[in-house]
C-alpha cells in the first residue's frame, strides 16, 4: 500500500520545495517534472555535441592544426568538460543545492557558447580564411584569435561542470524510492534520460554538422547557442514542479574526516559491541529527512573513525553513517577505473574516426556528400534502437529467468558493454588495415586531399557497435554511480560517471602523443597529418609484428 492510499500525500524521502517546505507528490515530481528536464537535456546535448562533434575538423581546416595536435586539443577539452563536474558536485552538495548550482553554471555555460559563436563569426577574432590545400602555407592564427576561441571553449567547460552532475540527479530526485510505484518508474528514468540525450546528439551530428561544413561555422555554432538558451528556459519553466534535496555538507570533507580519524586511531583496540561506536539518534536523521546506515563488513579499518575513545572532536570521531557513506564512495572507485579504457575508445569517435572519414569517398548523390562527423549519427541511431529494445523487450524477457526487476544487474550490463567495446575495436582494426591497403594499392599514400576509392560507409560497423556498447555501458554506468552513492552524495556519485569519461579523454591524448613522438624518433611516424601515410591509428590498428620486433630490438624489413 502506498502512502497515497493511506492518505499521506507528502514525500517521505526528505525532498522539499525551494523554500525548504515538505512537498506533495501529487503536485511535484515524477514524470510531470521530468518532462521539463528531458526536453532540457535534448536541447542541451544538441548544443554541446553541435560543438564537439565537428571540432577536430574546425581545428584542422580553420586553425590549421595537425592531426595529433587537433585531436589532443579536442580530447583535452572534452576531458576538462567531464572533470569539472567534480567541482559542480561539491558546490551543490556542500553549499547551494543542485537547483541553484545548476542555474548559476548554466549562465556561465551560455556565456561561453555566445563568445564561441562570436569567435567564428566576427572578422578580426575569427581565423583568417585559407584556400590552399597545404596548411603550412596558410596565414597563422593570431594569439588573440586562439585566446578568444580556447577561452570560450574552457568557459563552456566550466559551465558544464555545474550542470552535468546536477541535472540528471535532479531528475532522479523526482522519484521517491519509499513509494513502490515511483521506485519502479525510477528504474526506467535513466534509460529514457539517455534516450533524450542521444535524440539531441542525432540532430547535432546530422543537421548541425551539415550546416557547419556547407553553410558556415557562424550559423553552425549560432544554432546550438540558441538551442542552449531554449533548454535553459524550458528548465526554468518547470521550477514549480521540481522536488529538491537540501545540501548535506561537503562530501569531500566528510570523507576526509573519516579517513583522518581512522588513521589517528589505527592502534586503538577494535570493539565488537556496537554501543562502542558513535551514531546520532534516529530522530536526528528523521528531522533532516534522511536515514541512518547500518555498519557493514567492507573496508573494516575505516570503522575506527566511529570508535568512541573519549574525544568528540570531528576529526577524531565520526558517525557510523558517515563511515558507511565513505565506504560506499570508495567501493565505487574500482568500477570507475574499469571504465577508463572504454572511455578512451569512445574518445576516438569525434577525433580519429572522423579523420578517417575525411580520406574516404563521402558522396552519395551528384551534389551531396556526407560530412565525416555525421557518421557519429549512426552511433546515436543504434543507441536509440538498442535502448528501446533493451527497455521494452530484453528486460521483460530476462526478468522471467533472473527475477531481477532490471533484468540483469547493473554490473552485468556494464560487463556486456565492455565486451561489445572490445568487439568494435577489433572491427575498427581490420577496417583501418583495409583502408591503408586500398591507399597503397592505388598509389595514393602520398597524395594530399585525394579521396580513396572506398566508400565512407566502410566505417559504419564501428560506429553502429559503439552505439550498442553505449546502450549497455554508459546507461548502466550513470545509473550505477547514482544508485550506489549515499543520499547526501548523489551529485558526487553522478560525477564519477563523468570523471571516467574525462580521464579516458586525457588518456587518449597521452597515448596519441606518446605513440606519435616515439615512432617519429624511430623513423616512420604512425600518426601523421596525412593518415594515408600513417603506419596505423594508435588505439585500434597497431601492427603486432612490428611492435614485437621493436620490443626485441629487431628492425622489421619492409
Amino acid at each position: 500500500m502506498t502512502v497515497e492510499e493511506v492518505g499521506d500525500d507528502h514525500t517521505q524521502d526528505g525532498t522539499v520545495d525551494l523554500r525548504g517546505d515538505p512537498v506533495r507528490r501529487s503536485i511535484r515530481g515524477r514524470w510531470k517534472a521530468c518532462s521539463f528536464l528531458v526536453v532540457y537535456e535534448a536541447f542541451e546535448r544538441m548544443a554541446y555535441f553541435g560543438i564537439s562533434s565537428n571540432l577536430v575538423i574546425y581545428m584542422t581546416t580553420k586553425l590549421h592544426q595537425g592531426t595529433v595536435k587537433s585531436s589532443n586539443n579536442v580530447t583535452n577539452w572534452v576531458g576538462t568538460v567531464y572533470l569539472t563536474p567534480i567541482l559542480g558536485a561539491y558546490i551543490a552538495d556542500a553549499h547551494l543545492g543542485r537547483y541553484r548550482t545548476f542555474v548559476i553554471f548554466s549562465t556561465i555555460y551560455f556565456l561561453g557558447m555566445m563568445v564561441l559563436t562570436l569567435s567564428v563569426s566576427i572578422p578580426g577574432i575569427k581565423p583568417p580564411e585559407c584556400s590552399t590545400a597545404n596548411a603550412e602555407d596558410c596565414e597563422k592564427t593570431s594569439v588573440l584569435q586562439l585566446a578568444v576561441f580556447f577561452g570560450a571553449l574552457y568557459t563552456l567547460a566550466i559551465g558544464t561542470g555545474g550542470t552535468k552532475p546536477n541535472i540528471s540527479t535532479i531528475g532522479a530526485d523526482q522519484f521517491d524510492e519509499t513509494d513502490p510505484k515511483e521506485k519502479v518508474q525510477k528504474m526506467s528514468f535513466f534509460n529514457w534520460w539517455m534516450f533524450s540525450i542521444f535524440f539531441g546528439i542525432l540532430f547535432a551530428n546530422t543537421v548541425l554538422v551539415y550546416v557547419q561544413d556547407n553553410v558556415g561555422w557562424g550559423w553552425g555554432y549560432g544554432i546550438p547557442t540558441l538551442g542552449l538558451a531554449v533548454s535553459i528556459l524550458v528548465f526554468l519553466f518547470g521550477t514549480p514542479y521540481y522536488r529538491h534535496k537540501l545540501p548535506a555538507g561537503s562530501a569531500f570533507m566528510k570523507m576526509t574526516r573519516v579517513i583522518v580519524a581512522s588513521f589517528r586511531k589505527a592502534n586503538a583496540p577494535m570493539a565488537r559491541d556496537l554501543t562502542q561506536f558513535h551514531e546520532l539518534p534516529s530522530m536526528e536523521y528523521e528531522r533532516k529527512g534522511t536515514f541512518p546506515i547500518q555498519s557493514t563488513k567492507s573496508l573494516r579499518f575505516l570503522d575506527r573513525a566511529s570508535l568512541k575513545t573519549g574525544t568528540t572532536d570531528q576529526w577524531n570521531l565520526c558517525t557510523i553513517t558517515e563511515v558507511e557513506e565513505t565506504k560506499q564512495m570508495l567501493n565505487m572507485l574500482p568500477v570507475m577505473c574499469a571504465t577508463f579504457v572504454p572511455s578512451v575508445m569512445l574518445a576516438q569517435v569525434n577525433t580519429l574516426f572522423v579523420k578517417q572519414g575525411t580520406t574516404l569517398n563521402a558522396r552519395i548523390a551528384e551534389n551531396f556528400s556526407i560530412p565525416p562527423a555525421s557518421l557519429a549519427a549512426f552511433v546515436t541511431v543504434s543507441f536509440l534502437v538498442s535502448i528501446v529494445l533493451y527497455d521494452r523487450r530484453f528486460v521483460k524477457l530476462i526478468r522471467k529467468f533472473t527475477g531481477n526487476p532490471r533484468g540483469i544487474t547493473l554490473l552485468q550490463r556494464m560487463g556486456i558493454g565492455i565486451i561489445i567495446h572490445i568487439l568494435l575495436m577489433i572491427v575498427a582494426c581490420f577496417t583501418e588495415r583495409y583502408r591503408l591497403k586500398v591507399a597503397a594499392d592505388h598509389g595514393l599514400i602520398h597524395q594530399k586531399g585525394v579521396k580513396l576509392p572506398l566508400t565512407i560507409f566502410v566505417l559504419l560497423p564501428q560506429f553502429v557497435l559503439m552505439g550498442i556498447a553505449d546502450a549497455f555501458l554508459e546507461v548502466a554506468k550513470l545509473e550505477f554511480f547514482y544508485d550506489q552513492a549515499p543520499d547526501s552524495m548523489k551529485s558526487l556519485g553522478t560525477s564519477y560517471s563523468l570523471t571516467s569519461f574525462g580521464i579516458g579523454n586525457f588518456l587518449s591524448s597521452f597515448l596519441l602523443s606518446t605513440v606519435s613522438n616515439i615512432t617519429k624518433k624511430r623513423g616512420r611516424g604512425w600518426i601523421l597529418n596525412n593518415l594515408n601515410e600513417s603506419r596505423a591509428q594508435v588505439t585500434h590498428s597497431l601492427d603486432v609484428k612490428e611492435v614485437e620486433a621493436k620490443v626485441m630490438g629487431v628492425e622489421e624489413n619492409e
